[in-house]
């Protein structure tokens, strides 16, 4: 990457982070809380952050954890991260996204041979009642521990060994264990990414951030939480999407770590504001233009006013964006620079810990998803003539595999270099530029990774439908998810005898109705918002349906 590097500790293990925090920020706030019922905040310092995981620890040591899997699902909180770094620490920590149907849950955790889970208590409701037999504690558990701890439990902490290659993070990628794939990280492959991070990336003691992304995304918890921890930052958490707003004012942070849809969102409520409040003169301007355009084209008393209202619109203290999970527009990062806030765009995946590129400190490219990580190396393997290929990649931050599937493993190595699965080529100047995904995975407007084969899955559950493959579609302009579906005609006859299996809108209507019936079982996100219903699908000799051509159309 950039030849200028910060000098900066490296850690070993999570266990290395919550000791050298406490020693170093000591009463400093780690975690700023709201408390329920109140309008106060509850401030937990590095200090008593260190004793609640050592207690925690202990407990789970105590209650047979050692070694074992425990799972962790619920909303981004204090108590989530310290169950987090708890499990992984006396066995191994499975997240768990909080939006999956409790079904998906439970399936999780089996695959996974759970033995606890701890979570929202309202999760925890849901998910008990499917009868899977593990501890269920809800986050609560955290402040009922005792903090005095004896010196042979700390000394027996303390003396559990956590190797570089042994699974101590387990994270399923998929929503159904029969699609889903479970990265297995070691401590050591997210702190070596950490450390490349804080080389080319500068978090001081002074930061504070807010948490708005999932947390059991490894690029949530990796740079919004671990990293920012270890540098001494305070973590905040964001009531939810539409309360952005509302709690940038009243957090006031430095940092946010989001996808290209937040951004999007806060520039265009930024014009939008801009538009309506500024002299009538410019107002044109910003209903037209981009943000950065805009700004460019306005004189300076004007332009300082704009930056200063908007800035303190952000709480008055942004300084960075970290964004990721998503292709950026190039725009985007020039609206928040205009207004004085950096944009750092990267390029990862969770088998990486996750960064494998990105922009920084000391290297800027607006095209770019940047350059390779401090310590890493990445290439572009079997490039066409323009120079696109796959990019590869290998470093200390890969993961061990895929989690009891060697064939998938062995799939996605090459003599030790991880085969990410995405096109893009690299310049000379080593800027890496991605131009398409060859796998199959559709990733939304928002960052999020869907997986066609589980919603075909799904689909292929219901006797109504005799075909269909899911893809990426478009829906005003973003990135959605489309079935292509081929109706069972008998099947919907015999279900439907007044039914005129002629009338092409009515059967549409009752496919419709399966997908709507899907839809509720799954996250919001993964809904198919698009249906097309097709005579036939294009298929190989081979009859598999197949992923291009016609059929992607």
């Amino acid at each position: 990457m950039a030849v200028q590097l910060y000098e900066d500790k490296r850690f070993a293990n999570y266990r290395e982070i919550m000791n050298h925090s406490a020693e170093t920020f000591k009463e400093k706030a780690a975690f700023q809380i709201k408390v329920k019922g109140q309008d106060g905040y509850r401030y937990i310092s590095f200090e008593e952050s260190r004793d609640y995981y050592y207690a925690l620890c202990a407990e789970f040591i105590r209650r047979g954890f050692k070694g074992k899997r425990i799972a962790v699902m619920g909303k981004n909180s204090c108590e989530w991260s310290l169950c987090y770094l708890a499990a992984s620490t006396v066995g191994c920590v499975v997240p768990i996204d909080k939006e999956v149907s409790a079904e998906d849950a439970v399936a999780f955790m089996k695959a996974a041979d759970c033995v606890a889970l701890f979570a929202d208590a309202k999760i925890i409701k849901t998910v008990s009642e499917l009868g899977y037999e593990a501890e269920y504690h809800d986050f609560g558990f955290v402040w009922e521990r005792d903090l005095n701890i004896t010196d042979e439990e700390r000394a027996e902490i303390d003396a559990i060994e956590l190797s570089k290659d042994e699974c101590q993070i387990l994270i399923f990628t998929s929503g159904t264990t029969g699609r889903s794939k479970g990265v297995c990280l070691s401590q050591h492959a997210v702190c070596s990414n950490i450390y490349s991070t804080v080389q080319v990336v500068k978090i001081t003691p002074k930061d504070k951030t807010l948490s708005l992304l999932p947390l059991h995304h490894t690029y949530e918890c990796t740079l919004n939480f671990l990293l920012v921890y270890s540098k001494g930052a305070c973590i905040t958490y964001c009531d939810g999407l539409t309360k952005v707003k509302k709690n940038l004012l009243e957090y006031k942070p430095t940092i946010l770590v989001v996808v290209p849809a937040v951004l999007k969102m806060l520039s265009k409520q930024i014009k939008k504001g801009v538009a309506a409040s500024c002299p009538k003169r410019y107002a044109k301007l910003f209903e037209e233009h981009t943000l950065g355009y805009a700004m460019a084209h306005t004189i300076f008393p004007i332009r300082w006013a704009i930056k200063k209202s908007v800035r303190e619109q952000l709480g008055g203290e942004m300084r960075l964006f970290i964004v990721g999970a998503a292709a950026v527009e190039p725009y985007l990062i020039e609206d928040f620079d205009s207004i004085g806030i950096e944009t750092l765009q990267g390029y990862g995946l969770t088998e990486c810990a996750p960064l494998v590129a990105g922009n920084c400190d000391f290297c800027m490219n607006v095209n770019s998803a940047g350059k390779v990580m401090p310590g890493n190396e990445m290439r572009i393997d079997n490039p066409n003539a323009e120079g696109v290929g796959e990019i590869i990649t290998r470093g200390d931050n890969l993961m061990l595999g895929y989690f009891k599937d060697p064939e998938a493993t062995e799939a996605v190595f090459k003599d030790g270099w991880f085969r990410t699965g995405d096109l893009g080529y690299i310049d000379e100047d080593g800027w890496l530029y991605i131009r398409g995904r060859s796998k199959n995975v559709i990733v939304t407007s928002n960052g999020k990774n869907i997986y066609p084969e589980e919603l075909e899955e799904r689909l292929s559950d219901y006797d109504e439908i005799a075909e269909a493959i899911v893809i990426a579609g478009d829906k005003d302009g973003e990135t959605t998810v489309k079935a292509k579906i081929v109706a069972n005609l008998d099947e919907l006859k015999a279900k439907f005898q007044d039914l005129d299996v002629t009338d092409a809108d009515a059967v549409k209507a009752k496919i419709k109705d399966v997908v709507n019936e899907i839809n509720d079982k799954i996250p919001a996100y993964k809904n198919i918002k698009i249906v097309e219903v097709v005579k036939e699908l294009e298929k190989t000799t081979t009859q598999k349906i197949k992923r291009y051509g016609k059929n992607l159309e």
